[in-house]
């Protein structure tokens, strides 16, 4: 083993729960573990991150990596750390996103190695679906009794809480569906150890419970927990204004992607860094006391962004991200922005004034467009001709030479968009309909 896999979470500050002895099991060989996932959505968000960081770490520690698609229990919805029950997916929907999902997993595990600790992906209706209600009650319900399932947190909050329509039984018995994965993965596949979130405890030890009732005390099974990653000030992480971060560029584009990391405050670049990038400590160390030094220069953030923006989409899309930053933070040339794609572009300016412009307007002056009461660019015509002659206005970051200059379809971005800048700072974009 290169490294200690718990020692590796600890100081990274990913480790919440553990059973009594893991870590020995662990130091004594290589172990199969495995993390699930429900499909629930074709792309996984940042939320899901810190668990899929632990299945990289478990890797690069000389272990074996499985995550297992919830294809069967996503059709059913999971009570844990939820106020109501999840909506049900069809088949289609759940084999949709679990393709999806492989393409981003496949970022962070190693699923081509030709060592033992070769990563594997598996989908629990593959083993669920032939799996007939009375073989369920008569090989997995036997075993665990309801005064058990009863006593698990996720049970009791939502029985007890403010869930207006209770806990069904379809959820009820997802704790027993869970189990029996882990029991699955154990008989075939030697997977000793399961990973999740912390809200995912209860779940996870009914498994351990579920193989040892099976197979008999000696069946060694463990569990391991990362927290639920907040922000500093106790808000959910990964949540914005606008929704999820998604993994997915055509849920979040690198430049929204990257820009989310860039924003985090201090305190959360500092425990984030270890969390979501595979840097070695002495580096980490060497960061955050660079950046305590002198924290205008945001080291911390920066180098954040760059490695999970090159994580999870590419180098040439980290670049870019920051390409599309120096448009509106610094000096950039009309190619530059004639290169962002629509979204990235809209996500650039999403915090300019926006005006709308009839297509038929174009054909006019700039001074007749730009200084209307609709279109309020410029305060006036007069302040637009002085600031014009000071060379202070620019139109998708080419200088306007003259306030009478045509405005021209050929001029439009993507078709549609002109982007005005007054002075350095100030950013215009319309939009021509």
């Amino acid at each position: 083993m290169t490294k200690n896999f718990v020692e590796e979470l600890k100081w990274r500050g990913m480790l919440a729960q553990i059973m009594p002895g893991t870590e020995e099991f662990l130091n004594k060989q290589m172990t199969t573990a495995y993390l699930g996932t429900d499909p629930t959505a074709d792309s996984l968000h940042i939320g899901h991150l810190c668990g899929i960081m632990m299945l990289r770490h478990l890797q690069r520690c000389g272990h074996r990596p499985i995550i297992l698609v919830g294809g069967a229990t996503g059709m059913i919805g999971d009570p844990s750390g939820k106020s109501q029950e999840r909506n049900l997916l069809d088949a289609e929907t759940l084999y949709h996103n679990q393709e999806c999902i492989k393409k981003q997993v496949a970022k962070f595990l190693d699923f081509d190695t030709e060592g033992p600790n070769k990563a594997e992906m598996v989908n629990n209706y593959d083993w669920m679906k032939d799996f007939t209600f009375l073989d369920f009650a008569r090989t997995v319900g036997k075993h665990i009794t309801v005064n058990y399932m009863m006593a698990k947190d996720s049970v009791q909050q939502r029985l007890n809480g403010s869930a207006r329509d209770g806990l069904s039984f379809t959820e009820f018995t997802y704790q027993l569906l869970q189990g029996y994965d882990f029991l699955h993965l154990y008989r075939t596949m030697d997977c000793r150890l399961q990973l999740g979130g912390n809200d995912q405890w209860g779940n996870m030890t009914t498994g351990t419970e579920l193989i040892r009732r099976t197979l008999g005390q000696e069946a060694e099974a463990f569990a391991l927990t990362c927290p639920l990653i907040t922000k500093a000030d106790g808000k959910k992480f990964g949540k914005t204004e606008s929704g999820n971060v998604w993994l997915d560029r055509n849920r979040t584009t690198p430049y929204a992607f990257c820009q989310f990391w860039l924003n985090v405050s201090d305190d959360d670049a500092e425990r984030y860094i270890k969390i979501f990038t595979s840097l070695e400590k002495d580096v980490i160390d060497a960061l955050v006391e660079e950046h305590r030094q002198d924290p205008g220069r945001r080291v911390l953030q920066k180098r954040l962004a760059e490695e999970v923006t090159v994580m999870v989409h590419s180098r040439e899309d980290y670049e870019m991200a920051v390409e599309a930053a120096n448009i509106l933070f610094g000096k950039a040339t009309k190619e530059s922005l004639l290169k962002l794609d629509e979204q990235t572009l809209l996500d650039v300016f999403a915090g300019v004034p926006h005006f709308t412009l009839a297509k038929e307007e174009l054909g006019k002056p700039a001074i007749e467009l730009f200084a209307r009461d609709d279109v309020r660019v410029f305060a006036s015509k007069g302040e637009m001709r002085k600031m014009v002659q000071g060379g202070g206005v620019s139109v998708n970051k080419e200088k306007l030479m003259a306030p009478d200059t045509i405005v021209s379809t050929d001029m439009l971005i993507n078709g549609k968009y002109l982007l005005v800048q007054r002075g350095k700072k100030n950013y215009f974009l319309i939009t021509v309909k």
